[in-house]
C-alpha cells in the first residue's frame, strides 16, 4: 500500500538533501498526453544538457548517434528571412513507457495518452553566442494553420484556426514549425523535442535540482508539497514542480514562471556544478536526454558543441525569460472554445527584437533615475482586476484613482462609476475573501485604506475612493516576472541565492 505523501521539507545548508536517484529509462515512443500534464520544461531541457559540450569533440563521438530524426522543414515555402544568431523550437511531449508503476502513482502520472505537444518553447542563441532567449509559447494560443495533410487521415485540410497545441497533433513536427513561423515571423533553425520520461531521468543524472520557494506551494492533483525553504528536487519531485498549476489563481501563466524558474535553476547548475567540464558527467546527462530526443537531420555533434562553447562561459544572467504577451486570456473561437489570444503589438515587438538579435530584458535600472522606488507585494498588480467608485463629491475622482491604478500596473475596468454613499471620509476596499492576497495588494497601493471582505463578492476588488485620497503609490511583484515591455527578465532573476 503507497505510503502517504509527506511534504517536503527546507534542506539544510549547506548540505541540502541529495536526490533519489530513479531506475534508468529508455525512449518512449507514446509522445504526448494531455495539456494538463504541463510538460513544456521537458524541451528546456536540451538547452542546458545539449549545451554542455564544452568537453571536446572525443566526447561528443557517438552522443548524436541516438537521436531519433525528423524532417520538420520538408517542402517548406515562403519562410521569415533569417535573422542573427540560432533559433531552436523545443517541444515537450510525454512518453511514459519506461516509468515505472511505483513512480506513476508517487507523481500522479495516470491518464490515457494523446497525439499532442502541452506547451512550446522558442530558444534564441545570440550570434556572438553570449545569450539566450527563452520564449514560452502557450499551449492555447489561438493559431492558425497553414494548409496541410491530416497526418492521421490523410486528409487535405485548408487553413483553419486551432489551438497552438493542436498543430502538433494534425500534421506533425512539420505543421508545428510552419504554424510558429507563421505567428512569429522568425526562421526556426533547429527543432528539438524531448520526452516525458528524459524530463525525469536527466534531472536524476544531473544529481536533482536545486529550487527556492518563498512559501509553501500545494497542488493536489500532481501532489506536489513544498514547505518555504530550499530543497533540491529529483526528477519525479521536479516534474511535480513544473506542471503544477492549481497552487494560486494564476494557473497557466503561473506555471509558466515556475517552469521558466526552473530552467534557470538548471542552467546555473550546469554552468556551475561541473557538468560541462566533467567528461564522465557530461557523457552520462547527454546519453540519458538523447535517449528519447527527436530532432532535425542538421542538428549533430557539432550543433551541440556549439552550444557547450556558448555556455562554458554562461552565467543566470546571460540567460532571460519571456512570456508571449496576452491580449486575452480568453478569446473565444466557434468549434475550439477558450483560445489565448497574443497581445499583436507587443508580441510584434517581443519577436522583432529576436530577429534582430537584441536582449529581451531591459536594462535594470540605476539608483537615483527619478523614478520612485515600488512596494514589494505578494501578486502582481497586472493579475489584479479592480472597478473604482467614488464615494464623494469631488468631480472626477473616480477617474483620476482608475487611472492611477492603472498607471502602476492594475488591470482596471476603466469605467468607474459613483458609490451608494458619497460621504466616503475613508478609501474603502471590498474584496472576496477568496481574493484577500490581491486585496493587500491594492491595499498597499492605497495607504490608509480599509479592507473589507464581502463573502461572493468574486474577483473584482472594488475601490470605494475617500475625501482621504492622495495618490497611489506604485507596487511590484515580489516575484519577479515584471520585465518591462517585452516581459523578459534575466536568469539570475529566477534562480537562489541571487
Amino acid at each position: 500500500m503507497p505510503q502517504p505523501h509527506r511534504p517536503i521539507r527546507p534542506a539544510r545548508p549547506p548540505e541540502p538533501q541529495r536526490a533519489r536517484r530513479g531506475p534508468g529509462g529508455g525512449p518512449a515512443r507514446h509522445r504526448g498526453d494531455r495539456p494538463r500534464w504541463g510538460v513544456r520544461l521537458a524541451a528546456g531541457l536540451s538547452v542546458v544538457v545539449l549545451g554542455s559540450g564544452a568537453v571536446g569533440h572525443a566526447v561528443m563521438t557517438g552522443l548524436d548517434t541516438g537521436i531519433e530524426r525528423v524532417d520538420p522543414f520538408k517542402d517548406m515555402k515562403n519562410r521569415p528571412q533569417a535573422g542573427h544568431g540560432m533559433n531552436f523550437l523545443l517541444v515537450g511531449t510525454d512518453g511514459r513507457e519506461k516509468i515505472t508503476p511505483e513512480e506513476k502513482r508517487e507523481y500522479r502520472l495516470g491518464g490515457a495518452p494523446c497525439h499532442c505537444t502541452d506547451t512550446i518553447m522558442l530558444v534564441h542563441l545570440s550570434a556572438d553566442r553570449e545569450r539566450a532567449s527563452v520564449i514560452s509559447l502557450p499551449r492555447d494560443s489561438y493559431a492558425e494553420v497553414p494548409a496541410h495533410q491530416d497526418l492521421v487521415t490523410g486528409k487535405a485540410h485548408k487553413p483553419h484556426p486551432v489551438k497552438l497545441n493542436a498543430a502538433y497533433a494534425e500534421g506533425g513536427p512539420n505543421l508545428t514549425v510552419r504554424t510558429v513561423e507563421n505567428m512569429t515571423r522568425v526562421k526556426i533553425d533547429h527543432y528539438l523535442e524531448v520526452d516525458f520520461t528524459s524530463f525525469m531521468r536527466t534531472v536524476d543524472a544531473m544529481g536533482g535540482v536545486e529550487i527556492c520557494t518563498a512559501k509553501t506551494m500545494r497542488d493536489t492533483s500532481t501532489g506536489l508539497d513544498l514547505l518555504p525553504g530550499t530543497h533540491r528536487l529529483t526528477g519525479g519531485q521536479a516534474l511535480q514542480y513544473v506542471r503544477s498549476r492549481h497552487i494560486d489563481g494564476a494557473s497557466d501563466l503561473g506555471r509558466m514562471q515556475r517552469q521558466q524558474r526552473f530552467i534557470a535553476a538548471l542552467i546555473k547548475q550546469a554552468t556551475g556544478g561541473g557538468v560541462l567540464l566533467n567528461p564522465v558527467k557530461f557523457k552520462q546527462v547527454s546519453s540519458t536526454l538523447l535517449g528519447s530526443v527527436r530532432a532535425d537531420t542538421g542538428f549533430g555533434s557539432e550543433q551541440m558543441l556549439a552550444l557547450g562553447q556558448a555556455m562554458r562561459d554562461f552565467t543566470p544572467s546571460s540567460s532571460e525569460f519571456a512570456s508571449v504577451p496576452i491580449g486575452s486570456p480568453s478569446y473565444r473561437v466557434k468549434g475550439i472554445g477558450s483560445t489565448v489570444k497574443w497581445d499583436e503589438a507587443k508580441a510584434a515587438k517581443l519577436f522583432a527584437a529576436v530577429r534582430e538579435d537584441r536582449p529581451l530584458a531591459p536594462a535594470r535600472p540605476g539608483p537615483g533615475r527619478g523614478r520612485p522606488a515600488s512596494v514589494p507585494v505578494d501578486v502582481p498588480p497586472q493579475q489584479i482586476r479592480v472597478q473604482v467608485e467614488n464615494g464623494t463629491r469631488i468631480d472626477g475622482l473616480g477617474g483620476r484613482v482608475d487611472a492611477a491604478l492603472r498607471a502602476t500596473g492594475f488591470d482596471t475596468t476603466r469605467a468607474p462609476g459613483n458609490g451608494a454613499s458619497r460621504e466616503v471620509k475613508r478609501t474603502v476596499i471590498t474584496y472576496d475573501p477568496r481574493w484577500d492576497r490581491s486585496a493587500r495588494t491594492v491595499s498597499t497601493a492605497l495607504p490608509g485604506s480599509e479592507l473589507r471582505a464581502v463573502p461572493g463578492q468574486g474577483r473584482t476588488v472594488v475601490v470605494i475612493a475617500g475625501a482621504d485620497y492622495r495618490k497611489v503609490v506604485p507596487v511590484r511583484a515580489e516575484d519577479p516576472y515584471q520585465g518591462g515591455a517585452t516581459g523578459a527578465v534575466t536568469g539570475d532573476q529566477v534562480v537562489c541565492g541571487t
